[in-house]
C-alpha cells in the first residue's frame, strides 16, 4: 500500500464540503446532466467520502466543475436578488445624506450629482451583471449560506505574480 492509499497527506472531508459538493450534483440532475440513477450513485459517493480528493472526482466530467448547474439553483437566484437590493439601498441612503448635506450646506450647485452618478452607475452595472448571467458565466456563487464551495485550493508558489492558492478543479 502507498502512502496515499492509506491516507498519508490527505486532507478529510467536513460534513459541509460533503453538503456542498451534493448541492452541486443535485444542481446538474435537474439540470439534466445526469440521470437519476448516475446521480444518486454520485450522491451516494459524496455523503461516503472520507477524504477532499474523492469529492473533486465527481464533478470533473461537469462543465466548469459544476458551477453553472449551481448558479441556476433557487438559492443562488436568491442571493443574487438579496445583494441587489442591499445595493440599492445602500444607494439611496448614501444618496439621501448627500442631497441632506447639499441642502445644509447651502451651495447654488448642486455638487451630489457628481457622486450620485457613480453611485448609480455602479447599480447599473451590478444589476446588468445579474441580468445578463455574470454568476453562471464566471462561478462567483459562493453556495448556500455564502460558504465558499471549493474542495480544495493548492498553494501556487512564487512567481511573476507574488504568492498565491490556484484551484485544483
Amino acid at each position: 500500500m502507498t502512502a496515499t492509499e492509506t491516507g498519508a497527506g490527505r486532507v478529510r472531508a467536513s460534513d459541509a464540503e460533503r453538503e456542498q459538493m451534493a448541492t452541486i450534483l443535485r444542481a446538474a440532475m435537474t439540470e439534466g446532466r445526469l440521470d437519476l440513477a448516475e446521480g444518486e450513485e454520485r450522491l451516494a459517493r459524496a455523503y461516503g467520502a472520507t477524504y477532499r480528493d474523492e469529492l473533486r472526482g465527481l464533478v470533473t466530467d461537469l462543465p466548469d466543475g459544476g458551477r453553472r448547474a449551481l448558479a441556476q439553483t433557487p438559492e443562488a437566484k436568491a442571493f443574487a436578488r438579496g445583494a441587489l437590493r442591499r445595493h440599492f439601498g445602500g444607494v439611496l441612503v448614501i444618496g439621501a445624506i448627500l442631497v441632506g448635506l447639499w441642502v445644509l450646506s447651502g451651495v447654488g450647485f448642486f455638487w451630489p450629482i457628481i457622486p450620485l452618478a457613480f453611485l448609480f452607475l455602479g447599480l447599473a452595472k451590478h444589476a446588468s451583471w445579474h441580468r445578463h448571467g455574470g454568476y453562471q458565466r464566471h462561478g462567483d456563487w459562493r453556495g448556500p449560506r455564502g460558504r465558499d464551495w471549493r474542495v480544495e485550493a493548492e498553494y501556487r508558489g512564487e512567481g511573476p505574480c507574488g504568492r498565491g492558492y490556484r484551484d485544483r478543479w
